[in-house]
């Protein structure tokens, strides 16, 4: 079951940058939502704006793949939240909007989980991180479903296996043990200052959820798949295209580093 975890023996290099990167986006997006939750849309959009320099500075560093997965990732997550929040009211903003801070924001949170996951911390305690996160949420799960905190939430237990199906059995355990810990961070924050909202029913299944569903980090699961399935068609059409405008030198630099 833990195939794709690295090795018990495994080397470990403390990246200082990856461990400053995932501590500026836990803050950062602690002070985005408490901003949010007394924000006109002008001061939301001067956060949108914040959050996309925030990801230019953090992606600077990233090699071209990591680069072309988290365009990917909120691209896909974006046309998402438009289609589960305004189309299917399966959640609400504050302003009853998508924030302009949210497309960043999901490139921040999909490129921390991806540094968590590399990071020397986790690779060193990858299953002592995984036993954590199966108790963790697997009591909150219960606890949720049963109404003992909260409301009812059968969501979130759907979510929740489809989650450990993720972590055991797919090719980016690392990063899904990472997105556990920083989406659970972004939900609770988030729900808790009012910067959205879940239905107390989904709109597609009938099914209750919490506030928020115990599983949410399942959906972070999903967009990674998308993103290592379209990052390099993503980079080939790039490739193309700047050798159509020219860019014959740069565009190979780009296709021997895919």
């Amino acid at each position: 079951m833990l195939r794709h975890f690295p090795d018990i023996d495994v080397e470990i290099t403390h990246n200082k940058r990856d461990y400053l990167i995932v501590s500026y986006a836990f803050v950062a997006v602690t002070l985005c939502f408490l901003i949010d939750s007394v924000a006109s849309i002008g001061l939301q959009y001067a956060l949108g704006v914040a959050g996309w320099l925030s990801l230019f500075v953090m992606l600077w560093g990233e090699c071209k793949y990591v680069r072309a997965q988290v365009i990917v990732a909120v691209t896909f997550a974006t046309i998402g939240e438009n289609f589960a929040s305004i189309f299917m009211a399966g959640y609400t903003y504050r302003l009853e909007n998508v924030p302009a801070f949210v497309p960043p924001g999901h490139g921040i949170v999909y490129l921390t989980a991806v540094i968590l996951g590399r990071s020397g911390f986790f690779l060193k305690y990858a299953r002592k991180l995984v036993v954590i996160v199966v108790l963790v949420g697997a009591i909150w799960s219960i606890c949720a479903l049963t109404g003992l905190i909260g409301r009812s939430d059968e969501i979130g237990t759907l979510l929740f296996c489809i989650y450990l199906l993720y972590l055991f059995k797919g090719r980016s355990p690392m990063v899904y043990l990472g997105a556990f810990f920083i989406t659970t961070w972004v939900e609770l924050i988030g729900t808790s200052l009012g910067t959205w909202n879940w239905a107390a029913i989904d709109p597609a299944s009938t099914l209750t959820q919490g506030n928020p569903p115990s599983g949410v980090a399942a959906w972070y699961c999903l967009v990674d798949a998308v993103a290592m399935v379209c990052a390099a068609p993503v980079l080939h059409a790039v490739v193309k295209i700047m050798y159509l405008l020219g860019f014959k030198q740069q565009a190979e630099v780009v296709k021997h580093k895919i």
